[in-house]
C-alpha cells in the first residue's frame, strides 16, 4: 500500500519544515508531494533540502501562482501517473493533524453499509458532529458553516463540510475526473471535487476532525473565494439538471 499526502504551497517556509516530518512519521507507507507556485519566501527550496536525505518527499515547482485548485490536480496526475492507492489533499499550516493520517487510511478500507462496496473518499469533517474548529474568529466560522448549509441547500450533497481540504482518496476514483477542466480554487474547488465524485457514484465517508486555524503565515482566503464558490454551486446544480434532461 502507498499513500501519497499533496500539500500545495506558496510561502509556507516555516511551516513546511515542520509538516513533513509530522506527516512521514503518522504512518510508514505514507510519501508527500509538495507542490509549490514558485514561492519566493524559500518554501521549495526547504523542501529540496529535505529531499537530499529523506526518498519520502517529492517536490513539483510552478512557474508562479497558480492556485489551489491547479495544484492539487498537478498532484493528483503525479499520484496517477507513479501508481500510488491512496491521494491526501492535507493542508501545510497543521490546521489538519497529520496524526489523523491512520484514520484515514483505516477508514477508507471500510465498506459502505448501504451497498457493501468499499469506500472511495473520506472527507475529514469539521461539522458532522458538532463544530470542531479551534481559533477560528466567528466571522470566519459563520462563514464556513452557512457556505456547507448552503451547499447542501442547493445541490442536495449529503456532505456536512463540503468545504474541508482534508481528506483521502482512493486513487482510482480521481480517474473518474477530467482534471484538465477544473479551473475552481479553495472552496470552490473542494465543492466541485466533492459534487463530481459523489455525483459519479463514489461511496463517500465523513469522519470527525478537529481543525486548528494555522500557527503561522497568513491566510489565503479572499473575497473572490467565497463569490467563486457561491457562483459555482448554482453551476453545478444546473449542469446536473441539464446532464439528467438530455
Amino acid at each position: 500500500m502507498r499513500a501519497l499526502v499533496i500539500i500545495p504551497t506558496y510561502n509556507e517556509h516555516d511551516n513546511i519544515q515542520q509538516i513533513v516530518p509530522a506527516v512521514l512519521a503518522a504512518h510508514p507507507s505514507v510519501e508527500v508531494l509538495v507542490v509549490d507556485d514558485n514561492s519566493p519566501d524559500g518554501t521549495s527550496e526547504a523542501v529540496q533540502g529535505m529531499m537530499a536525505h529523506e526518498p519520502r518527499v517529492h517536490l513539483l515547482v510552478r512557474a508562479g501562482k497558480m492556485g489551489l485548485g491547479t495544484a492539487y490536480c498537478e498532484g493528483f496526475l503525479y499520484a496517477l501517473n507513479e501508481g500510488y492507492d491512496f491521494v491526501f489533499e492535507m493542508d501545510a499550516d497543521f490546521s489538519h493533524d497529520p496524526n489523523d493520517i491512520p484514520r484515514f487510511l483505516a477508514e477508507i478500507e471500510q465498506r459502505d453499509p448501504n451497498t457493501g462496496m468499499l469506500y472511495d473518499v473520506v472527507i475529514g469533517s469539521r461539522y458532522i458532529s458538532g463544530v470542531n474548529v479551534v481559533n477560528w474568529p466567528m466571522q470566519r466560522l459563520l462563514l464556513s458553516w452557512f457556505a456547507n448549509l448552503y451547499t447542501r441547500w442547493i445541490t442536495r450533497m449529503p456532505i456536512k463540510d463540503a468545504t474541508g481540504g482534508y481528506k483521502c482518496f482512493r486513487a482510482n476514483v480521481l480517474r473518474r475526473l477530467d482534471l484538465a477542466r477544473i479551473h475552481s480554487n479553495g472552496y470552490a474547488f473542494q465543492i466541485e471535487i466533492n459534487f463530481k465524485l459523489w455525483s459519479s457514484g463514489a461511496h463517500i465517508k465523513e469522519i470527525p476532525i478537529i481543525f486548528i486555524d494555522r500557527r503561522s503565515g497568513i491566510s489565503k482566503m479572499s473575497k473572490h473565494i467565497i463569490w467563486e464558490a457561491a457562483g459555482l454551486v448554482w453551476k453545478l446544480k444546473f449542469s446536473s439538471l441539464c446532464s439528467r434532461l438530455l
